[in-house]
């Protein structure tokens, strides 16, 4: 089977964001980059698809040369070839058309993604790809089987679970709870560190969308703590209504 599965780098969730001088983008002093959460469930059920059916797993990111850091993890997990895409377009359209080139090329059964990457949040890459390459797209999957050329996934919907059935090839993006990631033992991240690394120029396409700016949520006010007697009460009345004005 021939798996491809793409990743990239986002901030850390402990990292305190500062927004950069030019009010676009943010500061990236300080900040501790990891692979997306998501792409590690994503990075996971590739490894387990190639434990029970044989064959190659390829790892893609999009981005700069930093982003060879996910690649060395995924590499240190036993996956066989990573490739790095160099650009700094953070559009999904951009990323998408050249996650689908490389797609186009190694020609995969099946093509794994994280349901979203946790800084955008824009859940576009995953069906963006397969709406280039045509393939099935089958999104927020959290249980998966595949029996030779067909597909059986549930997927997390509002308010429940859904079933769908699919071919193959197909583009999935992976949910928490699919499975479990394993983590690198420290012998194979050393040797990791000397596996090569593809790279190659990004296509030249135009973003279809520009951050015009940044801002970080409004500062929380402080909270007030009343009790239950009248006139606690008639306090919290008068306060949802003239601070609030919900009332």
């Amino acid at each position: 089977m021939n798996i491809l599965v793409g990743l990239s780098q986002v901030p850390d969730t402990t990292t305190k964001i500062v927004i950069g001088a030019d009010g676009k983008s943010i500061d990236s002093k300080g900040v501790k980059y990891i692979m997306n959460p998501y792409d590690e469930f994503a990075l996971e059920e590739a490894l387990r698809l190639k434990e029970k059916n044989g064959g190659t797993v390829t790892a893609v990111t999009v981005g700069g040369d930093g982003a060879k850091d996910v690649l060395r993890t995924a590499l240190a997990l036993q996956v066989d070839k990573a490739i790095l895409v160099k650009s700094d377009s953070a559009d999904s359209f951009v990323i998408a058309s050249n996650l689908a080139a490389v797609a186009q090329e190694i020609k995969p059964d099946v093509v794994l993604f994280g349901r979203q990457s946790i800084d955008f949040d824009s859940f576009q890459v995953a069906p963006m790809v397969a709406e280039i390459l045509d393939m099935p797209s089958v999104t927020i999957t959290s249980k998966l089987e595949i029996n030779g050329t067909s597909l059986s996934a549930e997927r997390d919907i509002e308010g429940g679970k859904e079933t769908v059935a699919a071919s193959l090839p197909a583009v999935i993006s992976a949910q928490k709870g699919l499975n479990e990631p394993r983590y690198p033992k420290l012998p194979d991240i050393m040797k990791a560190k000397s596996k090569p690394i593809e790279e190659r120029a990004a296509s030249a396409l135009s973003a279809r969308t520009e951050i015009v700016g940044l801002e970080l949520p409004p500062a929380k006010g402080k909270g007030k703590v009343l009790g239950d007697s009248d006139g606690d009460i008639a306090e919290l009345v008068k306060l949802l209504h003239e601070e609030a004005k919900v009332i």
